[in-house]
C-alpha cells in the first residue's frame, strides 16, 4: 500500500475530538475528503502532510510512519514525497515562476521533474520568467500545482483547489491533478466542500464534526 492512515484522532484545545475515517490508496488512485466548513477537513490535510501529529493512530507513506520522523528528517521526507496545493498559492513574490519551482527542488534535495516541461504541460510555458505578481488567479493556482508536482511526490494533497473556480475550470484543474498523479505514480487526496468534484472523483470519504 502506497499510503494509508488508520484510527486517526485529533483534538484542538477547547474543542471536541475529531475522529477521521481510515484511508488507503495505491499509486495513481484519487480520493475526495468532503465536509462542511469547520468539520476538520483542513486539520486532516495537515495531519496527512505531517504538519500535525495525531493523538492516536498512524499515517504511513511508502511504509514510513510519519510520526516516527522528526525535525529535519520529516522536513526532507515531506519535501521529497509530499506535494501540497494550498487553498491560496503562497508563491514567493521576490522570485519568478521558474524560480518558485526551483525552490521546491532545493528544499526537497531532489532533481524532480524538468521544470520547463512541467510548465508546458500546465499551459504555463510562456510564464517561466514572469513575476508571480503579474499572474491571473488561475495562472497562480496552476503554478502552485506545478510547484507541488515539481519533485514527483508520492502523495499529492490539494486543499479546496476549486473553491473559486467556475465549472469549466473546476473540471480542468481536477483532470490536471488526476493526470499528473497517474503520470508520476502518486496518490491524490483532494480536501473540499465542493460537491461538483464528486462528478470527477467518485471515491470519497466524509468528515463530520462530532
Amino acid at each position: 500500500m502506497l499510503f494509508e492512515s488508520k484510527n486517526i484522532e485529533y483534538k484542538h484545545p477547547g474543542q471536541q475530538k475529531l475522529i477521521f475515517p481510515d484511508i488507503s490508496l495505491e499509486a495513481g488512485e484519487s480520493l475526495l475528503v468532503l465536509g462542511k466548513s469547520g468539520s476538520g477537513k483542513t486539520t486532516l490535510l495537515n495531519l496527512l502532510a505531517g504538519l500535525l501529529n495525531p493523538e492516536t493512530g498512524e499515517i504511513k507513506l511508502l511504509g514510513k510512519n510519519l510520526a516516527s520522523l522528526k525535525g529535519q528528517e520529516l522536513d526532507l521526507f515531506r519535501g521529497k514525497e509530499i506535494g501540497i496545493v494550498f487553498q491560496k498559492p503562497h508563491l514567493l513574490a521576490a522570485l519568478n515562476v521558474q524560480e518558485n519551482l526551483q525552490m521546491a527542488h532545493f528544499f526537497g534535495k531532489k532533481k524532480g521533474q524538468n521544470i520547463k516541461d512541467l510548465l508546458g504541460e500546465l499551459g504555463l510555458a510562456t510564464k517561466a520568467k514572469s513575476s508571480v505578481l503579474t499572474l491571473s488567479e488561475g495562472e497562480a493556482q496552476r503554478v502552485s500545482i506545478a510547484r507541488a508536482l515539481a519533485n514527483s511526490p508520492k502523495l499529492i494533497l490539494a486543499d479546496e483547489p476549486t473553491s473559486s473556480l467556475d465549472d469549466e475550470n473546476t473540471e480542468k484543474v481536477i483532470n490536471l491533478l488526476k493526470t499528473q498523479a497517474a503520470k508520476i505514480g502518486a496518490a491524490l487526496i483532494i480536501v473540499t466542500h465542493d460537491q461538483r468534484v464528486k462528478a470527477h472523483i467518485p471515491n470519497f470519504v466524509e468528515v463530520k464534526a462530532a
